[in-house]
């Protein structure tokens, strides 16, 4: 389930925003770090080719966390009753699942290279504020 969505406005020579999308299931839903971070690598190309992408784990706060980093043309902006998959070239994807005790936590932000060039900081500041909540 979609938890909140942030709305990013467009860099200088872009014609459009970005969108950070926050999703949580529940505990033991929304399924592996595996498949999500595969999902979200099929949703890119480069030339007819998968995109290369950088996942790297990591630790914030005590918290698992796992990060994608890819970009090329996208096509993960149709759903399941799009009319046919729009594919936007020369977009980005910096996700992470921060793998939380009450189930994960998926945070998936996408847009254009200059957009979010400028707002990378942003989204690191975004993960860093993960923390486990004391019992």
């Amino acid at each position: 389930m979609r938890a909140a969505t942030y709305t990013v406005a467009l860099a200088a020579g872009d014609h459009e925003g970005a969108e950070c999308a926050v999703y949580y299931f529940g505990p033991g839903q929304g399924g592996s770090v595996t498949a999500n971070i595969e999902r979200w690598k099929g949703q890119f190309t480069q030339g007819g080719k998968p995109a290369p992408a950088r996942v790297h784990q990591r630790r914030i706060h005590g918290l698992a966390v796992t990060t994608i980093d890819t970009s090329g043309d996208y096509s993960g902006m149709g759903g399941p009753l799009a009319a046919s998959p729009t594919v936007k070239a020369g977009y980005r994807l910096l996700g992470a699942i921060v793998e939380g005790p009450q189930g994960n936590v998926f945070l998936k932000f996408t847009g254009p290279l200059k957009t979010m060039a400028a707002n990378q900081r942003q989204f690191e500041q975004l993960l860093d504020s993960f923390e486990k909540q004391s019992p």
